[in-house]
């Protein structure tokens, strides 16, 4: 489980970091972000938040962008950013930016070429947390959030392993990936033909299927130019409806799918986690 320190900056006195790895699940050197509050330093441990970002993303989009450290700060909270997708020069990949390396949309693949590397469902529920909870001053308390791509990736892996996390929250998620081109063109290349096999990473299907109700908040900007096509967040809406289950779903004027966006509400995302991370 050792890890190689690549970065190191104070920002809310706390620490912003980035770190490299070699994956066994992945079976290549794997690069995350992690920030840790100012209160690392009196070894207390902090409950996490994994964040999943999107397509062509990498670990330091979120961490640059949303502006996340200095409510993660003040509330007591370390966030982990994983890269979207294995990296390598034996890794495959596609000239697309919505398959291959950037575009892992974490599920386990397993076609060729794809199989021996494209494990990123494994990679979060199991190998990463041990990671982080063996290095760092952290407990076993974490949360899932992420946006589009890291949207669904939230909410599929929250809703498989409620057991694993206290709340879920996504902007902008590929929702029903089943039934739109960027879902359909990965789970065909990563999956196969066998669409039974493409419902384990399909929000509206597991949703359904869920026994345990986590608390989960979705953020969808009406001015998000994939939002029909793309994103359908009404079947996620109208999935929870049928099972019961209770989604916060908000949709905001004018927003589109920047960072911008995630960046005007990622503290409400951050207070919402820490109502269930931070209770004992």
């Amino acid at each position: 489980m050792a890890i190689e320190s690549i970065s190191s900056t104070k920002c809310f006195d706390g620490q912003q970091q980035q770190f490299q790895h070699h994956s066994e699940v992945l079976n290549c050197t794997m690069r995350f972000a992690i920030f840790l509050p100012p209160q690392a330093e009196n070894a207390q441990k902090f409950p996490v938040l994994y964040w999943l970002s999107g397509l062509t993303c990498t670990d330091e989009n979120f961490s640059q962008k949303a502006g996340a450290q200095r409510m993660a700060a003040e509330l007591g909270i370390a966030l982990v950013i994983p890269d979207t997708s294995p990296r390598g020069d034996d890794v495959a990949d596609d000239e697309s930016y919505d398959l291959g390396q950037g575009a892992g949309f974490y599920l386990n693949a397993t076609q060729e070429p794809w199989k021996q590397h494209y494990r990123m469902y494994d990679y979060i529920v199991d190998e990463l947390p041990r990671l982080i909870e063996a290095n760092f001053p952290v407990n076993e308390r974490r949360a899932l959030a992420g946006h589009s791509m890291g949207g669904h990736g939230a909410l599929v892996i929250g809703l498989r392993n409620s057991e694993r996390y206290q709340s879920i929250s996504a902007f902008s998620p590929i929702c029903n990936p089943m039934a739109c081109p960027w879902g359909e063109k990965a789970f065909a290349a990563y999956l196969g033909a066998d669409r039974l096999s493409w419902e384990e990473y399909d929000t509206t299907v597991l949703i359904g299927r869920a026994v345990d109700q986590l608390p989960i908040l979705v953020s969808q900007g009406d001015a998000d130019q994939f939002l029909e096509q793309q994103l359908k967040p009404h079947a996620l809406e109208t999935a929870a409806e049928a099972a019961g289950y209770p989604v916060q779903v908000e949709h905001h004027t004018g927003y589109d799918h920047s960072y911008y966006f995630i960046a005007s509400f990622i503290e409400q995302h951050l207070r919402f986690h820490a109502d269930y991370l931070l209770k004992h």
